[in-house]
């Protein structure tokens, strides 16, 4: 998990500072709180509260940062 947040800000260090912690907080999003699961007969399965308003909160704190 940290090794994909790592990345995730190392790859857009050529962009600005806001992007690069931006596209680290979707990763630790993604990490941290996935946007669902998968089951092995391919149903998704949809995290229950509050695990999305997480997952909301940091990835609004990414658009925040990029909007700047």
């Amino acid at each position: 998990a940290a090794q994909a947040v790592l990345d995730a800000y190392f790859c857009t260090l050529s962009k600005t500072p806001q992007q690069s912690i931006a596209a680290a907080l979707r990763a630790a999003a993604d990490q941290v709180v996935p946007e669902y699961k998968t089951t092995p007969g391919g149903s998704k399965i949809w995290p229950s509260e509050p695990l999305p308003s997480i997952r909301a909160a940091l990835l609004a704190i990414a658009a925040e940062l990029e909007a700047q």
